[in-house]
């Protein structure tokens, strides 16, 4: 197998394998392009060092288009137009593969460098969080844990609720809506990251509920002890110390327009008892097959 495929990359630059086979180069551009339709982004930029034509066909437009969400020009929206006028579709692609901020700066969207999926998240700045305003009970933290470099750090508190709301164009899909929560507070001493629980408190004695809606009347709802010493997470993580992404629910989008709207919250509104040390990140709207893939680790 590896002389064989050493006798068709000597054939690369256009001419003929050793022996007077076909090489790679004898290939015609449009029949490679027709090949990458079916390969990932990745596969494509890897196999278009092997020669021209491989050059050639993933470069090409129409291979490019395959890759994006049908209404890649709703994302392009968010951009300036100056930054993709002009741009081949693989540059595109490779554009909105970054985040693209939007709201503010307080919502990011973005497509998987893989499948071409489009996902989002929203930074707590970009939630209403009853009494952020008043540094007794919150306090905002700079941090590079959290992709919008700063989380909103809850001292102590009776009544809890975290409201969200993103109306956006997602194209066709099953996404899923999860909230990265944070138990105790973090810091960095000596270059080592330490964490205190100082003021955690009062998540084990009932649940956070989760829940969402659509505007098309799509409804989830569910509910975690946040602080439930013999819970582990998924990776078998103790939730004290560790960022946890808890799954509020999915919904199902048959189409970009009209916009969907999706509004997402927790709570814990017992006022029966107080409760404090929760860094709150962010919430994470991703396709639900993509995030299971992911966390198996057959995704990066």
């Amino acid at each position: 197998m590896g002389a064989s495929l050493s006798g068709l990359s000597e054939g690369a630059n256009g001419g003929s394998a050793a022996g007077g086979g076909p090489g790679l180069g004898d290939i015609p551009e449009s029949c490679v392009a027709c090949v990458f339709l079916y390969l990932t982004p990745p596969e494509i930029c890897n196999l278009a060092r092997l020669n021209r034509a491989f050059r050639g066909a993933a470069s090409s437009d129409a291979v490019w288009e395959s890759k994006l969400p049908p209404n890649y020009q709703d994302l392009l929206d968010l951009v300036p137009p100056e930054r993709y006028q002009n741009l081949s579709k693989k540059d595109i692609f490779a554009l909105l593969s970054r985040p693209v901020p939007f709201d503010g700066g307080n919502k990011e969207v973005w497509l998987d460098r893989i499948t071409g999926r489009v996902c989002m998240s929203i930074s707590a700045r970009g939630m209403a969080i009853t009494g952020i305003e008043d540094r007794r009970y919150w306090n905002w933290i700079p941090t590079e844990d959290s992709r919008f470099r700063v989380i909103a750090y809850l001292q102590q508190i009776w009544w809890f609720e975290v409201d969200g709301v993103v109306k956006f164009p997602f194209p066709a899909d099953i996404y899923t809506i999860s909230f990265r929560l944070h138990l105790g507070r973090f810091a960095k001493r000596l270059g080592r990251r330490v964490c205190s629980f100082e003021h955690t408190h009062g998540w084990e004695i009932k649940p956070v509920r989760f829940e969402l809606s659509t505007s098309d009347g799509q409804q989830a709802s569910c509910e975690f002890c946040l602080d439930k010493t013999d819970h582990c997470d998924v990776n078998g993580n103790h939730k004290r110390g560790c960022w946890i992404e808890y799954k509020v629910g999915e919904f199902i989008v048959t189409g970009s327009d009209p916009a969907t709207e999706v509004r997402f919250s927790m709570k814990q509104i017992d006022c029966t008892h107080s409760k404090g040390g929760l860094c709150v990140d962010s919430v994470y709207i991703i396709p639900s097959d993509l995030l299971e893939r992911k966390r198996r680790g057959i995704l990066k």
